[in-house]
């Protein structure tokens, strides 16, 4: 691809299912966290829940999104033989982040290195959603709307969202300069609802 993603597999089409936000998420994300802090020890260095079935209320397709942190992401031996090894795939290499999953497809984790705009902005992301009302309810809209379209595979579908998160991520940056938003301890919110 023309930005140096690599699709391990190549290009999908699957149906986009968005379903009610289910309480047992979090629960989920605690077994596969677990999982991968087994596999992969002082190597992970955070392990965090992301993405909307991180956002209570908010509905999603019903796969657990996770960031992983490591100190260098283009140093693959030191993580991705381990992953590999606890039942995970690798779908997605590109700079700055690689993607693998479980085989059922029912969570994906997204690996970053540790300091990264990408784990900045999940993060953030996640956390002002959690907080605000009104852009949980606008995203939640448009990820019904999009779902209900035919796409020609599920990158095109997260690709028709991108606009909409980049506002929301400019949004929360703003919400991020006027609070002491930082980094959060692992599933933790940093700074005040402000801008609700």
């Amino acid at each position: 691809m023309k930005d140096g993603t690599e699709l391990i597999g190549g290009v999908e089409q699957r149906e986009i299912v968005i379903v009610e936000y289910d309480p047992g998420w979090p629960a989920r994300f605690a077994q596969e966290r677990e999982k991968i802090a087994t596999a992969l020890g002082s190597t992970a260095i955070r392990i965090d829940h992301v993405g909307s079935t991180a956002v209570p209320g908010l509905p999603a397709k019903p796969i657990i999104d996770i960031d992983l942190s490591v100190n260098d992401i283009e140093d693959e031996a030191t993580y991705l033989p381990a992953l590999t090894d606890a039942g995970y795939c690798l779908r997605v290499r590109q700079p700055g982040h690689r993607m693998v999953r479980t085989v059922t497809l029912d969570a994906q984790v997204h690996v970053c290195q540790t300091g990264s705009d990408w784990e900045t902005r999940h993060l953030l992301f996640r956390d002002w959603l959690r907080l605000n009302v009104a852009d949980r309810v606008a995203y939640a809209a448009l990820k019904r709307q999009l779902a209900a379209r035919d796409w020609p595979d599920v990158n095109a579908y997260a690709e028709a969202k991108s606009p909409f998160i980049g506002e929301i991520v400019e949004r929360a940056r703003e919400w991020a300069r006027s609070t002491d938003w930082s980094l959060p301890i692992e599933g933790q919110i940093s700074g005040s609802p402000r801008g609700k």
